[in-house]
């Protein structure tokens, strides 16, 4: 296969594969992974409590972001190679296997990020949950010939599932093969998926209002544990103010375990409808 591309004048393109995780300085740290793009490119400028704060994004938070990364997880290792496509802003997105190495956790932040991202994105990935909940557009590479796919992922595994068939008998291919490239059975097929996806939308829409729910939960979690990192909540003077974020701590965790436990729920009710 073979084919030109011509970016338009203010593409900024972000690629991410498992390489991007390889070709890591493993000596560096993650601020200073950032901060090494801030410099090369002068509208990337920021300071160091800003790169800090958008770490925290990624998880790295406290003096994690400040070790070598040649100490961290493969997964930290992806998070921090994610952290990196994302800083450049970039408006055309290329991910090749993104989930890989990444914790559930991460995976939802992912997903919901793609969900939230204004521009475009072309993702290459065997993560059913990731391609059923970002993906509005299939295509396949079939036999050297790369096509846009008319339906969803369980409309594609029922195409596969034919075609080996009808690969394993010859005969039946060559009498029915015909009848699945008809325009009548393309119209039916594409009729089918719009029913599908229409049946799937309550489900979907339950599905994407808890992960929203969860990133707020996580969000204002996330802002209580940064003021309880901070040496002066504990003097004595802030003892009050010390057992409320204590107390709104647990109360939040509490919450965000039992929304992620409904989401868990709906989540495997949608694969299982897939």
């Amino acid at each position: 296969m073979a084919g030109e591309m011509i970016p338009a004048k203010k593409m900024r393109i972000g690629y991410f594969a498992q390489h991007q995780v390889d070709e890591l300085d493993q000596t560096a740290t993650p601020v200073a992974t950032i901060q090494a793009l801030a410099k090369t490119d002068p509208a990337l400028k920021a300071t160091e409590q800003v790169i800090r704060d958008y770490l925290g994004g990624f998880d790295f938070r406290g003096s994690r972001v400040d070790e070598c990364i040649e100490h961290f997880s493969g997964g930290e290792k992806a998070r921090l190679a994610l952290a990196k496509v994302a800083w450049e802003r970039p408006n055309l997105l290329l991910l090749d296997e993104p989930t890989n190495h990444l914790d559930l956790e991460m995976v939802h932040a992912l997903t919901v990020a793609l969900q939230e991202f204004e521009g475009a994105v072309v993702i290459v990935s065997h993560d059913r949950h990731l391609l059923a909940n970002t993906v509005d557009e299939f295509y396949s590479i079939h036999k050297g010939h790369f096509a846009e796919f008319d339906g969803d992922l369980a409309d594609y595994e029922r195409w596969l599932a034919r075609y080996n068939e009808l690969e394993a008998s010859p005969k039946a291919a060559e009498s029915n093969l015909g009848a699945d490239n008809s325009a009548a059975d393309k119209k039916a097929q594409r009729q089918q998926a719009a029913a599908r996806r229409e049946q799937l939308a309550p489900l979907r829409k339950q599905v994407k209002a808890l992960e929203n729910q969860m990133e707020k939960l996580q969000t204002r979690l996330d802002k209580i544990e940064s003021q309880l990192g901070d040496e002066a909540i504990y003097a004595e003077k802030n003892k009050a103010k010390l057992a409320e974020l204590v107390k709104e701590q647990g109360s939040v965790k509490a919450e965000l375990g039992s929304v992620e436990e409904q989401w868990l729920e709906y989540q495997e009710t949608l694969e299982a409808a897939l």
